[in-house]
């Protein structure tokens, strides 16, 4: 397979070099090195020279994986979304072909993990290596962080973009790179949540996990419990309507994440944070627990199912059997966490039992860090907030840990005393001390092999809309991208905050509303 794409590449590269004896062009020196990249790659070598991207230019992809070519083509369309050139995606017939970007799907021995992707940009092309569409999907976003807003209109009779050349080599520091989206506080709705997947995609996350389900909502249709959504999803934080995910609003995020190489992780929160669910079904309701009622404040740890009844674990074998089977990735949160008024022996059996029924339906349990006490299989996943003694308790049992310490990554949090919206128990969460950290260092004990990656979680307590959900994650998440991605040397706060700054043309295109911090010298046109 490897040979074959290479001759292509090679053949069509000839066609594009006859094409351009025509006219040499003088492309402007270049540092590969010194483009503001997020995450900053494990290796850049720049050559000086450039790449001139322009209507002569067309994408040729491996064909013998459609995946290959759907990234070929996401890249076709951003490109065009961006500077407005429209490039044909495999088309054997581009008379005008001088240029070339080329996806390769190689089986380089060099390319140790499914995300890695070498980047070479020479003159005359543009060759992508990568072992997965994943891989090559990242390696397209770099490429698309490489495509300056404005063309060098000098070089040519017709708009040109110049790109730096030189060789990239680029893998993931870790596997799992997310963010959580709180639904259930406040509803968002489903544009609203993929406009935050297109972001997130940019910076190479790979996951979402969207909490489902909490006190003041139940947000995911359930066609064996329709009382969940017509009750449980009528109320929110505030006394707003609510609101709820039909399945096939549900799949049509789903299948709008996967095609941006981005696995979404359902949680439904249990046996705490459960008083939506037993105002719809009453028998859920554990008698120790406060008496559920329509809830629009943001308190916690009131609310709790009934561990010892064997209804409440039938109900669950369908709610995650109904959510799994829309959800092709590997995990299902179960929360876990704030359950104060479970008695400790309830709340360690319901996790166990919960556990076989996620296992039953062929996902990896995750919960947050209060799982551990419970006696969890090794394949399970404990969810680290804040209590380091139960990840490394977690991670002895063999269990792999997602890092999302409240007072680093808590998005809900605010940035400073001024700020407009958030929470502050925690702490104030500036952006440099989001960034000044290292997850892989972060709980002492904590054998960085049993960290799964890194994820910051956006609670929704205090906003209701895109605008106020971007000004909370922006321009934090990009950081927390950098550090899921980006080998810990590379984590230095001067060089990061002058990358950040030219972030703006991105986020200002894509309309995102972030928190201008003055630690940062935004450079805006």
């Amino acid at each position: 397979m490897i040979y074959r794409s290479i001759l292509l590449f090679v053949a069509v590269l000839c066609i594009a070099a006859c094409q351009t004896e025509k006219k040499e062009i003088n492309l402007p020196k270049t540092d590969l090195a010194s483009a503001p990249l997020i995450p900053k790659p494990i290796k850049t070598i720049p050559t000086g020279s450039a790449f001139g991207l322009d209507a002569g230019t067309a994408i040729y992809t491996t064909t013998t994986d459609p995946e290959f070519e759907k990234v070929g083509q996401f890249l076709s369309d951003q490109i065009k979304s961006k500077i407005g050139l429209a490039l044909a995606v495999n088309n054997p017939s581009e008379a005008t072909l001088e240029r070339l970007i080329y996806i390769n799907q190689s089986d380089s021995v060099e390319l140790e993990s499914p995300e890695a992707y070498q980047l070479y940009i020479k003159k005359d092309s543009i060759l992508l290596n990568a072992k997965t569409a994943a891989g090559a999907f990242r390696g397209v976003q770099t490429l698309r962080q490489l495509i300056p807003e404005k063309s060098n209109d000098t070089l040519t009779d017709r708009p040109m973009w110049v790109i730096p050349s030189g060789k990239i080599i680029d893998a993931p520091k870790f596997g799992y790179r997310g963010s959580m989206l709180d639904v259930a506080r406040h509803f968002f709705t489903v544009e609203e949540v993929k406009k935050y997947i297109d972001a997130l995609a940019y910076y190479k996350f790979n996951t979402l996990h969207l909490h489902l389900s909490d006190d003041q909502g139940w947000r995911i249709e359930i066609k064996s419990w329709p009382k969940l959504t017509e009750v449980g999803g009528a109320s929110e934080v505030g006394g707003g309507e609510g609101g709820f995910y039909t399945q096939e609003q549900y799949k049509d995020i789903v299948a709008y994440a996967a095609d941006r190489h981005i696995t979404i992780v359902p949680e439904i929160d249990m046996p705490g944070h459960t008083n939506a669910a037993s105002l719809s079904y009453p028998f859920l309701h554990y008698a120790g627990a406060e008496t559920p009622r329509v809830r629009t404040d943001m308190k916690v740890g009131y609310s709790s199912f009934d561990a010892q009844k064997d209804t409440v674990y039938s109900f669950l074998d369908d709610v995650i059997g109904e959510i799994a089977d829309m959800s092709p990735g590997p995990y299902f949160h179960i929360g876990g966490d704030e359950s104060h008024v479970t008695k400790k022996s309830d709340y360690i059996l319901f996790v166990e039992k919960v556990e076989k029924i996620v296992q039953k339906h062929n996902k990896r349990m995750i919960g947050w860090n209060e799982i551990a006490q419970a006696d969890i299989d090794a394949s399970s996943i404990a969810h680290f907030w804040n209590e380091p003694e139960n990840a490394v308790k977690a991670a002895e049992n063999g269990s792999k840990i997602i890092m999302s310490p409240a007072k680093k990554t808590y998005l809900d949090m605010k940035y400073d005393s001024i700020s407009e919206y958030g929470l502050t128990w925690a702490g104030y969460i500036p952006v440099d001390v989001a960034y000044q950290w290292d997850p892989a260092t972060y709980v002492e004990g904590l054998p960085t092999e049993s960290i799964l990656g890194i994820e910051a979680p956006l609670w929704s307590e205090t906003i209701s809309n895109s605008t106020e959900l971007e000004y909370l994650a922006f321009p934090r998440v990009i950081g927390y991208a950098e550090l899921g991605w980006s080998p810990s040397e590379h984590l230095n706060w001067d060089d990061y905050k002058k990358r950040l700054a030219a972030q703006v043309p991105y986020l200002e295109a894509m309309q995102i509303n972030y928190y201008p911090t003055k630690l940062v010298d935004w450079k805006k046109e």
